[in-house]
């Protein structure tokens, strides 16, 4: 039950701008953000160590990112025979773009440049969706969905509280964080909050870590940060990708 925040800008010169947390299995073992794929040189991501791909991955020089929620499906066969996401990831970084995914449902955020599309997958059919410019809220449900008691209650802050300007390299997220520390003072299972404890709801997932990042025709930066604590606030200090031994 990941929760992405995105801003399109008005122009083609401009950059989006991304806040990504992620819930997943805190037993579920996983790498912070950095250059683990050789196969995808220049490729920096949180690197999911069971099946070696990722939740969300970006090409600093191409300018493009990919970053992947999940959401129901109608699938009704063997999951072990189903692949995993994390791969769409990189390939969607690659710039191939999933046509025929044999995976579970997903909502998957594309970035390439200043043009923000989020492709849809459940079970059965796909569907692309080109966002227009302004802040929207995906999760594992349509994007902006106003039936949606997280996206109704901070969707409206975070697009007061959106970037507006800056290059590529300012420190552009203060307002969000903003956001995200009064989201934060809710109880980790409350439908509305982003920082998650999704037990109570039948999953084993909690909010993990986040991730900003501001992309444009120029390239793309992208900051990581992890919460001390599963499914718990903390201030957040964003660091920059490691680089492997």
């Amino acid at each position: 039950m990941c929760t992405v925040i995105v801003h399109v800008p008005e122009t083609a010169g401009g950059s989006v701008r991304l806040l990504a947390v992620r819930d997943e299995d805190p037993n579920r073992p996983w790498q912070p953000l950095g250059l683990w794929w050789p196969e995808y040189p220049g490729v920096a991501g949180v690197r999911d160590v069971r099946a070696g791909g990722a939740w969300l991955a970006s090409d600093a020089a191409s300018g493009r990112l990919a970053v992947m929620l999940n959401r129901a499906d109608t699938f009704t066969g063997d999951r072990r025979q189903l692949e995993s996401r994390g791969g769409l990831v990189l390939e969607s970084v690659a710039g191939r773009s999933p046509r025929e995914p044999r995976t579970a449902g997903f909502n998957l955020v594309e970035i390439d440049g200043p043009r923000v599309t989020v492709t849809t997958w459940d079970g059965e059919s796909l569907g692309i969706e080109e966002l227009l410019p302004g802040t929207h809220m995906i999760e594992h449900r349509a994007v902006d969905d106003p039936e949606s008691a997280r996206t109704s209650r901070w969707l409206p802050e975070f697009q007061d509280a959106a970037p507006r300007s800056g290059g590529l390299h300012d420190e552009w997220w203060g307002g969000w964080l903003d956001v995200l520390a009064r989201s934060g003072e809710l109880s980790p299972d409350d439908d509305a909050a982003i920082i998650r404890d999704n037990r109570s709801h039948g999953y084993p997932t909690l909010s993990l870590l986040a991730c900003v990042a501001s992309v444009s025709a120029e390239g793309a930066k992208t900051l990581f940060a992890p919460l001390r604590t599963p499914g718990e606030w903390n201030a957040l200090h964003f660091v920059p990708p490691v680089q492997p031994e």
